[in-house]
């Protein structure tokens, strides 16, 4: 059996579009990032699987599940667990990062489930429930 060739940092933010940065300053300083296997040039070089591993269990978010006709407010976004603060929401809003709310009554800006569920899987490091 031929053992599959590993990954070095370049390759492995090329896969996960992230920075080189990101890959060896943040992620492989993680206390749980793999040990490396060896070298390839001048890059530490790390088994895919494990890099998979890793990425699927520290980067990679999980959209939380929303009632997706209900109207939630950004504090209960928050609240329901989808990874980001209100005051982010918020932020985003404003920088038109974020979809206009669903219903503005009473001055108060709601996203129905289904809108906020969208705009998180846009998001880097989101992925939807199916996959």
């Amino acid at each position: 059996m031929v053992d599959r060739p590993g990954l070095i940092p370049p390759e492995i933010a090329e896969q996960y579009g992230v920075s080189i940065h990101t890959v060896t300053k943040t992620w492989a300083q993680h206390p749980e990032w793999p040990s490396s296997r060896g070298r390839r040039g001048r890059y530490k070089e790390y088994a895919a699987d494990e890099v998979s591993e890793f990425v699927q269990k520290h980067v990679q978010r999980q959209a939380a599940e929303l009632e997706p006709e209900r109207l939630y407010t950004a504090q209960q976004l928050e609240d329901a667990g989808i990874g980001i603060k209100a005051g982010t929401i918020r932020a985003d809003l404003t920088r038109q990062r974020w979809p206009e709310p669903d219903n503005t009554e009473h001055g108060v800006n709601r996203w129905k489930g289904r809108t906020a569920t969208a705009a998180m899987t846009k998001r880097r490091g989101y992925r939807r429930k199916d996959g």
